[in-house]
């Protein structure tokens, strides 16, 4: 089988409005940092004052230097939103009821829904700012002479990607209607996923159309129709042009598992037969 990677590296890149806080600790700083594990006694995480003295004092003290090769273990400390990256929002996100019920989070998401036959439908013809509507999904089926199935992951091509780690990258995709969405989830889609910053049209373009005219519909239309129905969206995908053909090939896109939450990170995979 082949295997191509549909994600963004997270990472502190400024092309996000809030970017991902990495700090990251080498294997010496690593190891000066286990070596604190001598100060804690018993079944407790809590440090005694009398294996501090003797910290201080160089009795009890590992560093580096006592570690094989003068290295410990490397690892991070990430501070960022949910939204960051290549993430999978949940039905929470667009509100908290869905169909009626309460909206489920990232937790809740059947994994059922995060594999299965994926499609890929091209509209790297539209402009920044642009709507793709309902006609339009019909029209790029069309093209490819494929109808949409229950399950089916439907991955939206803006090309937007290839923006990525540009200043212009937050403005640079066309975004779903509210009717768009609906239609393909009126066909038992239950994850869509796009190469754009967001699923909707860029911000501005959504807050320009309704400050004219004061039309509620304009603001998030794409993420609000999933307060009517249930589903999940990608966003900051990539690569969705390195999939050789539009359909007959698998996704999957299993979010992290964070309690209560909105969204959570995501590597989808596309996955092809030989």
């Amino acid at each position: 089988m082949k295997f191509i990677d549909l994600s963004v590296a997270l990472d502190d890149s400024p092309v996000e409005p809030e970017p991902a806080r990495i700090k990251y600790l080498n294997h010496k700083q690593g190891a000066d940092l286990l070596g604190l594990a001598a100060l804690i006694s018993g079944h407790s995480v809590f440090i005694t004052l009398k294996n501090l003295l003797l910290h201080l004092t160089g009795i009890k003290k590992v560093t580096h230097r006592d570690f094989p090769d003068g290295m410990g273990l490397a690892w991070e400390t990430i501070n960022g939103d949910t939204h960051t990256g290549t993430h999978l929002d949940a039905p929470y996100h667009f509100g908290p009821l869905s169909e009626g019920r309460p909206s489920k989070t990232i937790d809740e998401v059947p994994l059922e829904w995060c594999s299965g036959n994926g499609v890929v439908l091209d509209f790297r013809a539209k402009k920044q700012g642009d709507f793709i509507t309902a006609d339009d999904l019909r029209s790029a089926l069309d093209k490819i002479d494929y109808k949409i199935s229950a399950g089916d992951i439907v991955l939206i091509m803006t090309g937007a990607d290839k923006h990525w780690g540009r200043k212009d990258y937050f403005f640079s995709h066309p975004g779903l209607s509210g009717d768009a969405v609906l239609w393909l989830l009126d066909r038992g889609v239950k994850i869509i996923g796009t190469d754009g910053y967001g699923l909707d049209r860029p911000f501005r373009n959504m807050m320009d159309d309704y400050t004219r005219t004061k039309d509620k519909s304009f603001l998030w239309p794409a993420h609000f129709a999933g307060r009517k129905k249930e589903y999940c969206h990608i966003e900051k995908m990539a690569n969705l042009d390195r999939i050789p053909k539009s359909h007959g090939f698998s996704v999957m896109c299993f979010p992290v598992k964070i309690k209560g939450a909105s969204a959570g990170w995501v590597r989808p995979v596309a996955i092809l037969e030989d």
